[in-house]
């Protein structure tokens, strides 16, 4: 099995400009998402997809491994797809998102472990049990419900499903994290934008909009993403 991990880093985020170069402790945060990359075994090779000259010095300076893409992306898949392409050998093809400095090699290998078990789903994605008391309502929470095969039905920033009984069901906390069978993310990057997608502002319901599957895996629980200078603190504080 070979699998290319593609960490898409772009400079100009309309949130946090320049996020990919902040330091978090004595490391920028892209050079700790490859490292945490480099940790996971199952990964044939490791890019950083980027449009920024800025970050592919410092991710060369550190010794990774560098792919210049468009500035046009409008989503980091799009960016990964692009690198894809080079790569035609690859049977797999996993976004690593830029903004997770703490993600494991576990999360990594439970992401992947359908297509090591020899399955062939589309596209995986990763999820953890969602705090009903503190996320449910959260609209920066994004929460996913699967069917009985561990396949998406809808994800959603709202407070799905609606719980008008009591019970237990499978409504997890995404983590923003895919995994893709190569020739599909080639069929990906080709699918219009979808209606449910722009109105949550959520790439992955373009998949299930044009009727293909996602199977959700699942991890124990969720790490702190960069997504604001907010986040960034929080981060820095566990090195103070």
């Amino acid at each position: 099995m070979t699998i290319l991990a593609v960490i898409p880093a772009r400079y100009s985020s309309s949130r946090f400009p320049g996020k990919p170069l902040v330091q978090i402790g004595t490391r920028p945060m892209v050079q700790w998402v490859y490292e945490a990359a480099k940790q996971c075994p199952d990964f044939t090779k490791i890019v950083v997809a980027t449009e920024n000259d800025a970050i592919a010095d410092c991710v060369r300076a550190f010794g990774g491994d560098v792919e210049m893409t468009r500035s046009d992306h409008e989503t980091g898949t799009d960016r990964v797809a692009e690198v894809a392409e080079r790569y035609p050998e690859m049977q797999v093809i996993v976004n690593v998102q830029g903004d997770q400095p703490f993600v494991t090699p576990q999360m990594l290998r439970q992401l992947v472990d359908p297509y090591l078990r020899g399955e062939s789903p589309a596209m995986t994605t990763l999820a953890c049990p969602l705090d009903l008391k503190a996320s449910y309502t959260d609209p920066n929470s994004v929460k996913v419900i699967c069917d009985r095969h561990q396949n998406a039905l809808y994800f959603s920033r709202a407070a799905i499903p609606y719980f008008r009984n009591e019970g237990i069901v499978p409504v997890y906390h995404h983590l923003g994290l895919y995994a893709f069978d190569h020739n599909f993310l080639s069929q990906y990057a080709h699918l219009t934008p979808t209606p449910l997608e722009q109105c949550e502002g959520l790439e992955q319901l373009r998949v299930l909009e044009h009727g293909f599957q996602i199977r959700v895996c699942l991890t124990e629980t969720a790490v702190l993403e960069i997504n604001t200078p907010e986040d960034l603190e929080k981060a820095t504080l566990q090195f103070v």
